[in-house]
């Protein structure tokens, strides 16, 4: 089955960094305030989601026991909802929101348009 979110290696090896420091951790994916669309960091249950958000992803990163979810806003998804994403690190402070703050650096998202094909996987 296809993937909605995927980690590059740098971002994995930073989110196993901030789960040694913090506890179990969740994403939800910025709709433009703070710090424009960057993925968000947050300790797991932090960030309150409900009915207006959507379950993306349960990610799954050798070295951390539990699968870390990655959230966006219903409104948001209807716009992305034919799009990859990856989750990347770069240098640079990003949000004081999110958990990777203080480490001078920040996740950023990449993106691109879903193939026919994992449309057809997603679906099923």
């Amino acid at each position: 089955m296809g993937a909605r979110v995927d980690v590059t290696p740098a971002a994995a090896e930073l989110m196993r960094s901030l789960r040694g420091q913090h506890g179990p951790l969740m994403f939800h994916q910025s709709g433009g305030c703070c710090d424009g669309s960057s993925p968000m960091c947050y300790l797991e249950g932090e960030f309150r989601t409900g009915s207006s958000d959507v379950l993306l992803e349960e990610l799954r990163i050798d070295g951390v026991d539990e699968p870390i979810s990655f959230w966006m806003s219903t409104s948001q998804f209807e716009a992305w909802k034919h799009t990859h994403l990856t989750v990347d690190v770069v240098p640079g402070r990003g949000s004081g929101f999110s958990l990777e703050a203080p480490e001078g650096v920040r996740f950023l998202i990449r993106s691109r348009v879903l193939t026919p094909e994992e449309l057809a996987a997603l679906a099923s």
